[in-house]
């Protein structure tokens, strides 16, 4: 029997994953990321770079004996449209509720 890591654990691991991602940037701001962090208001993220995250985050939380992807288009999607933007606690909390973390 597996449990989650707490929210806590999981944003500190997504902020570390996009930390990587973003280092070569010219982000907009010199703010540290955080978990109110946007993705596309604040890192100026388009959607290749979405696409690139996601697959970050499967390679760093998928459970290794699930053979199913993680669900992220309910993470990304609503009522069947994309969402505006993302911050990094909503990402987080989508993991844990996925119990992937």
């Amino acid at each position: 029997m597996t449990t989650a890591a707490p929210k806590q654990d999981v944003t500190e691991r997504v902020i570390t994953i996009i930390d990587d991602m973003t280092q070569d940037w010219d982000l907009p701001s010199d703010e540290p990321i955080s978990a109110t962090t946007q993705l596309m208001n604040d890192l100026a993220f388009e959607s290749v770079d979405v696409v690139q995250l996601i697959v970050a985050l499967e390679e760093n939380f998928k459970n290794p004996s699930a053979e199913a992807r993680l669900p992220f288009e309910k993470l990304i999607m609503i009522d069947g449209r994309y969402v505006d933007d993302l911050s990094i606690d909503e990402i987080a909390e989508f993991l844990v509720s996925q119990s992937v973390a």
